[in-house]
């Protein structure tokens, strides 16, 4: 059954409610050109506010390894999602700096889909766990809620589970999970009442959609 990450969180009341739900991971964003961007403290008290097994991913773009590994132990991730310009060669740097922390962390590295992948190849990143896959924009960081075409990646197998992105919403994440069978799919906007705000009702219906596809 596919995996859902809820993404973009801003408040103790919308992560609880996304995992009450069925959320699988809950996402906090740490770049601050997203209107969805979240201090640290703050995600330190959602983090600890939520009880659930859930995975619990920071969202960074092109930050300095060493903040990025402070941060995973300050505010209790477990998951680090690098949504920047960032090498094969940082990501093997953070997960020593990780390491020496004595904490375990999976590293998902995100790539832009226009009409190709957009920049290195993803094969080239051995050093993480996850491919994540969003929708290009040239201005936006994501959370655009524009899907790319799914057929740029039907028939691919990557060598690590992929993460689905952009443009997911309630009423199209069935048949992305059954065009694509991704290991997860990842909502933000999709499911919000407004502009870092879930609503519920989209999340509850989006998680159904996707687990029974």
């Amino acid at each position: 059954m596919v995996k859902v990450k809820i993404c973009g969180l801003t408040n103790v009341e919308d992560a609880i409610a996304a995992c009450e739900a069925g959320a699988d991971y809950i996402g906090f964003l740490f770049a601050e050109e997203s209107p969805r961007f979240i201090v640290r403290d703050k995600v330190r008290g959602i983090t600890g506010s939520v009880k659930m097994n859930v995975g619990k991913v920071g969202l960074f773009k092109d930050h300095d390894a060493a903040y990025v590994a402070e941060s995973v132990q300050l505010c209790g991730l477990d998951h680090v999602q690098l949504h920047g310009r960032e090498t094969p060669e940082y990501c093997s740097l953070l997960r020593k700096m990780i390491a020496k922390r004595d904490i375990t962390v999976k590293i998902l590295k995100t790539f832009k889909v226009k009409d190709k992948i957009m920049g290195e190849d993803p094969e080239n990143y051995s050093d993480v766990d996850h491919y994540l896959f969003d929708t290009y924009h040239p201005k936006m960081m994501g959370g655009t809620g524009i899907k790319f075409d799914w057929d740029v990646l039907k028939g691919r197998n990557f060598g690590r589970p992929v993460f689905l992105a952009g443009g997911l919403d309630p009423e199209n994440v069935r048949e992305a999970v059954i065009a694509l069978r991704p290991y997860a799919v990842d909502v933000s906007s999709g499911i919000e009442s407004s502009q870092g705000k879930k609503d519920v009702k989209k999340v509850k219906e989006f998680i159904y959609n996707a687990k029974n596809a």
